[in-house]
């Protein structure tokens, strides 16, 4: 079984650190120390900036992580974890003008066998875990992990978005679209947004 607490992924416009969720600090750091060297391995002329995803992070967790990259590497390092919770968390340049609708909050985490529905927008304050189940007529954001299952656009409304600080879903819904993952897909590729593209499918970013 593998006991590392942090991936390491390559991507287009960032080099990505998934940290595993029920990791301790301690661990986070222990382990981030041994894998700088395999990070500076990416780095050659470009400066590719660094993105910590995965765990919500506390903020002194947070400062440490990047005082320990930054003593190594002159490199920019940004979190999707944000310093206080809220809205503003989810940082993202959205492609699609979002249309404005009724919207429910929802504080807490949402359990296994937990669903809920409503008619305009989800914004759930927490994780939806695995097992959960989110159905809205409009868009989904959560401002945790989404593990469970989610269905955004539910009576045929394909403008509709998920978002969250990550996906981890094995199936989401847009409109009729279905997209589903295996956990090896997910192991590897870490997403926040999805959306319906021009081809009628389900796009991660």
């Amino acid at each position: 079984m593998d006991k590392s607490v942090i991936s390491i992924f390559l991507k287009k416009e960032n080099i990505l650190l998934k940290i595993k969720d029920n990791s301790t600090k301690a661990q986070i750091i222990d382990e981030l120390k041994h894998k700088l060297p395999e990070l500076k391995k990416f780095y050659k002329e470009e400066q590719t900036p660094i993105l910590v995803t995965g765990k919500m992070l506390k903020t002194a967790e947070i400062d440490e992580i990047q005082a320990l990259i930054e003593s190594e590497m002159k490199v920019k390092v940004n979190f999707d974890s944000p310093r206080t919770m809220g809205l503003h968390g989810i940082i993202k340049d959205f492609r699609k003008e979002i249309a404005t609708s009724e919207t429910k909050f929802y504080k807490g985490s949402l359990r296994s066998g937990q669903r809920i529905e409503f008619e305009g927008s989800v914004v759930i304050i927490g994780d939806v875990n695995d097992g959960a189940e989110i159905i809205a007529e409009d868009n989904i954001v959560v401002l945790g992990a989404l593990r469970g299952m989610a269905h955004a656009g539910a009576k045929g409304n394909e403008q509709a978005i998920i978002t969250a600080r990550i996906i981890d879903s094995l199936q989401i819904r847009i409109g009729s679209i279905i997209k589903e993952r295996t956990r090896e897909e997910i192991s590897v590729q870490a997403f926040s947004y999805a959306f319906v593209n021009d081809k009628n499918e389900i796009e991660f970013e």
